[in-house]
């Protein structure tokens, strides 16, 4: 008993102990680790009890496949991640390209599977994801830093970086937006597979290598830009291990294999997505409109217009002051580099890649944290290939660590200024530092605890972002679109005009921006129709039809409204011939409607035309057999026209069907 007491003392790890002069916690991992932990889900607790919002239809709620649960999973695997919701393969394949992000989605299938469609649950889970990530960083960093070489360099930089990294505003999108799953599981499987491999590495454990390359497919599979991490990987080892060049690539082999073999499955399935770019503005943010004529932006103001919304993307990191989920066009604007803030971006970039290259001999940490920086932007930056949007906070997500990262290798470097080479800086040089690093931490835990109620439900969402980018076509439609949709559920007359009034603005800024755009004419004529201006209903359905003849929810939609249009001014302003004008054109697109066939019937006996009563009434009872009443206003069409033992037949007959009718042949006879 006492050999075995004694075993397990020698090989129980032995407590880490903070430097001398320093206190215990600035070197207690799992304090570290739980407190980063509880930090991340605490800053989005108040989004439980949040709603869907924006793109979650897309994938979780209006998704066929993830609504089916465990029995979805097939055609999460073998579909678009968009095909689940638009259900046909042309729309799916909207954005450059496409998307094959199945991870998040059977992740969400497994979710409904279990709780049903809750975003509770949805919330609840990118919390903890989100508090996860925060701790795999952690621990990837130390195995780069390692603080058996210098435990106060060390834990400052790893802990500042994490503590910038937990609290930043910037991914408020990420975690309060359940959709955000996708790019806290990419960011996640990167991290931890490159904390595995610096494992395998410095344990001499091989096979610690493959499940890296397992932990980084499925990130690949949650989001494509994990592929990045193909370079990262390397560069780690470069500047952080005295790893010759064959072990780094043996080292990166398998995480390359993992990249090849996720490009192998999403070609399978998407194919290779080659084509010309599409001049939709809206799937792609490159297109102008000159003199009424869309035309892509030349390459000057491409490239200036790029430069300008990766400024935009520093600017976001330092102060994160004005956010926004949407900068779709014309958000960004049609730049050159005669405008001052796509030069001034220009340089910056010209100034970190130059300072990054000039230390990368020297493996300075700064250089890595910038490459770092570009590495992971560059997927999403619109240099090499379209994203479908000038910029999206989303989107810096992962490029973030390398900014949080940078700022961590600066707080060290201001601690230990003036301290003796080769001599442990005193805590006390640190202290400016901790106090410098709680301020920012605490106006940005502010900001990003102020920021998730923006994502409580879409109409909060699009009515305060369209404030921050109201040049944005999108935006605009759809905060017009929320404010009819929310406007049919308003008891109050006043406010429920108010929000459609709101509503024609916001769509025909949309209009102004985008003259194309068919959806917001689609809605500019759902809102006119609300508002009973029915010509200007029909004239925004049309111009939607004209847009794109096959669009058929607007022709449905037209025809609805010249049915509205016909009852309003037949019933309401006893305008019978105008009504009959309306009618007969709701006829033409909707001939096997029943409503549109009776009010005709009704207009045309009103209007003394009997036989073309009796007409359209006959041809009501043919679309609606099982209606008692077509059969009764046939029976009374009849008897307007002399056929009393006709009339007489068809109102029995509908009495037998419907009893409660016989009123109505007591209250005609008198």
């Amino acid at each position: 008993m006492g050999k075995q007491r004694q075993t397990q003392q020698k090989t129980k790890p032995a407590a880490k102990k903070a430097p001398k002069g320093y206190p215990s916690w600035f070197t207690d991992r799992r304090l570290h680790q739980w407190g980063l932990f509880l930090l991340g889900f605490l800053l989005y607790a108040n989004t439980l009890g949040y709603d869907y919002a924006l793109d979650d239809a897309i994938v979780v709620y209006d998704n066929m496949f993830v609504e089916q649960g465990v029995s979805g999973i097939p055609g999460i695997l073998s579909k678009d991640t968009f095909f689940g919701f638009f259900k046909e393969e042309g729309k799916a394949a909207l954005v450059a390209g496409g998307r094959y992000r199945p991870f998040s989605l059977i992740l969400f299938a497994l979710e409904v599977q279990l709780f049903g469609k809750t975003p509770f649950v949805g919330h609840l889970m990118n919390g903890l994801f989100y508090g996860l990530t925060i701790v795999v960083l952690y621990l990837a960093l130390l195995q780069l830093f390692r603080p058996e070489k210098g435990s106060v360099r060390a834990y400052v930089i790893v802990l500042a970086t994490c503590l910038l990294f937990a609290v930043h505003p910037i991914h408020t999108e990420v975690v309060a937006n359940i959709k955000g799953r996708d790019e806290i599981l990419a960011l996640l499987g990167s991290l931890g597979a490159l904390y595995f491999s610096l494992q395998a590495y410095y344990q001499k454990r091989p096979m610690l290598n493959w499940a890296a390359a397992g932990i980084l497919f499925l990130g690949l599979m949650s989001k494509e830009n994990a592929i990045m991490y193909i370079f990262i990987l390397p560069l780690a080892y470069y500047f952080f291990t005295p790893a010759k060049p064959g072990q780094i690539l043996r080292q990166t082999v398998p995480l390359l294999l993992a990249a090849v073999a996720f490009l192998f499955i999403r070609f399978s399935v998407l194919g290779f997505g080659f084509s010309e770019p599409t001049t939709e503005m809206m799937n792609n943010p490159f297109v102008k409109v000159v003199d009424g004529q869309y035309l892509l932006f030349t390459a000057h103001e491409r490239f200036a217009t790029v430069m300008y919304s990766l400024g935009k993307y520093l600017q976001l990191l330092f102060f994160p002051l004005t956010l926004s989920h949407d900068y779709y066009p014309r958000a960004v604007g049609v730049l050159t580099f005669g405008d001052w803030q796509a030069l001034l971006s220009l340089l910056l970039y010209l100034a970190m890649g130059g300072y990054a290259l000039w230390r990368l001999p020297k493996r300075d940490p700064m250089s890595f944290a910038i490459l770092y920086y570009l590495i992971t932007l560059a997927i999403v930056s619109n240099l090499f290939f379209p994203v479908g949007t000038h910029l999206a906070e989303r989107l810096l997500f992962m490029p973030s660590v390398g900014f949080c990262l940078a700022l961590g290798l600066l707080a060290y470097r201001w601690g230990k200024r003036g301290a003796p080479a080769g001599k442990v800086p005193a805590f006390r040089r640190f202290k400016p530092i901790i106090s410098v690093l709680a301020v920012i931490a605490v106006l940005f835990a502010v900001r990003t605890v102020a920021r998730n109620p923006v994502w409580k439900d879409n109409y909060t969402l699009f009515l305060t972002d369209v404030e921050h980018s109201p040049n944005s076509a999108k935006l605009r439609n759809a905060a017009g679109g929320e404010l009819f949709t929310q406007s049919t559920k308003e008891p109050d007359e006043a406010k429920r005009q108010r929000m459609l009034q709101d509503a024609v603005g916001h769509l025909q800024a949309a209009i102004r921006i985008h003259p194309q755009y068919k959806n917001a004419h689609l809605l500019l004529g759902n809102v006119h129709n609300k508002l009973k201006n029915f010509d200007q209903s029909i004239a925004a359905y049309q111009r939607a039809l004209e847009l794109d003849p096959n669009y058929e929810q607007a022709r449905q939609n037209l025809g609805i409204t010249y049915k509205d249009a016909g009852k309003y001014y037949g019933e309401q302003k006893q305008q019978i011939q105008k009504a009959l004008q309306y009618l007969r054109k709701a006829y033409e697109i909707l001939p096997q409607e029943y409503e549109v066939v009776r009010l005709l019937g009704v207009a045309y006996g009103i209007s003394g035309n009997a036989a073309k009563a009796v007409e359209y009434f006959t041809k009501a009872t043919e679309i609606a057999p099982d209606n008692a009443s077509a059969w009764f206003d046939l029976g009374t069409a009849h008897l307007n026209m002399g056929n009393r033992d006709l009339g007489m037949q068809y109102r029995q007959k509908a009495v037998q069907m419907d009893p409660s009718l016989q009123q109505r042949t007591g209250a005609q006879q008198n």
